[in-house]
């Protein structure tokens, strides 16, 4: 199955948001700023500037979307968007650290070229950079003022950021448990992803002083939007092809994470289960026994159940949106966004 094309808004809010980003961390020192450029894309490993693929951008176009959604300006939302844009990428630097990951976007992660040591400083510095370019985004971006409501703005993020660490806190200690509910798995993914992507739908809403109830519905929109992404996430983390993904072939079951498949598999009570857990405590898989265990996940009904909660969570999402009211352009591409996180393979 190919990939679908990818939403205009994607490339329009990267037009926006790259050059805040790249002033963003410019303002790192003098250690830490190549690394950030490295990790980025904007940078090659010696230094050396390059067009790189700074990842998706789902979460700043949704920044940038939330503030026009509500009759603001594109700037008006990129505070937002760079902010949602540092979290993200603070998170997948220590993730690499975390899951001894050597490749990302098909180069090779920051702790493996820098050191784990560098790694952990410079997500911990992308952290902080996120709060800076909210409360001050003159200083840091060179973009106006800030936004009457900063300091809400500011607070959504530390209280997004918090989550999302609880929730991967959680995934981590779910890998030395036997099963674990699909419930559990839920709330998990509820904090690891969808807390960030409610704050990035809802950011730029903030900052633009909408009223509390439509700020709550994109909230409630990008917190179903991210358990959807997230499912996806989990079935292409077994199934994905690595030369889209850009991570090995059974990415997922080689960290032996009770991803939503895995779980909804143990869970189902099927025979295949008893052999899929004995597999899963070894501490070491062959590729023959991946491959087996591949198969038994989808025996087991883990496929099924991770494609139908991605298409329940997306249809979640859309009603919380549609309850909102928002310009109808900007409300029409973040459904056509929503769309496309269910639909990609990458």
């Amino acid at each position: 199955m190919s990939n679908p094309e990818l939403p205009v808004v994607l490339g329009r809010a990267r037009d926006a948001v790259t050059p805040a980003l790249r002033a963003a961390l410019d303002t790192l020192s003098a250690e830490l700023q190549p690394m950030a450029a490295y990790h980025h894309g904007f940078a090659a490993a010696d230094g050396s500037p390059t067009g790189g693929d700074g990842g998706k951008g789902f979460r700043p176009a949704l920044a940038v979307l939330s503030a026009e959604a509500v009759g603001g300006r594109t700037e008006d939302g990129v505070p937002g968007a760079v902010a949602m844009e540092l979290v993200h990428n603070f998170s997948l630097i220590h993730d690499d650290v975390i899951d001894n990951d050597t490749e990302r976007r098909h180069r090779p992660t920051v702790w493996s070229l820098f050191g784990v040591g560098a790694a952990v400083i410079v997500g911990d510095a992308l952290l902080v950079l996120a709060q800076q370019v909210v409360l001050d985004p003159a200083k840091v971006l060179g973009l106006g003022r800030a936004a009457a409501d900063a300091g809400s703005a500011v607070s959504r993020v530390a209280d997004a950021t918090a989550a999302m660490i609880a929730g991967q806190a959680l995934d981590m200690a779910f890998e030395s448990e036997e099963r674990v509910s699909v419930a559990r798995c839920l709330e998990m993914e509820a904090g690891k992803t969808g807390a960030l992507l409610g704050c990035a739908a809802s950011i730029g809403a903030v900052l633009c002083g909408a009223p509390g109830g439509t700020v709550s519905a994109l909230d409630r929109f990008g917190v179903e939007l991210g358990l959807a992404y997230q499912a996806v996430d989990d079935l292409l983390g077994i199934w994905g092809d690595p030369a889209t993904t850009g991570k090995p072939t059974f990415s997922d079951l080689r960290q032996h994470k009770k991803s939503l498949p895995v779980a909804a598999a143990l869970e189902g009570g099927e025979r295949g289960a008893e052999e899929l857990a004995a597999l899963l405590r070894r501490s070491e898989l062959a590729e023959a026994d991946l491959g087996r265990a591949a198969v038994l996940v989808e025996e087991c009904g883990g496929r099924a159940v991770a494609t139908e909660q991605a298409k329940l969570r997306l249809e979640s999402a859309l009603g919380a949106l549609a309850s909102a009211s928002l310009l109808p352009g900007p409300a029409s591409e973040l459904v056509e966004l929503a769309n496309f996180v269910v639909e990609r393979q990458f």
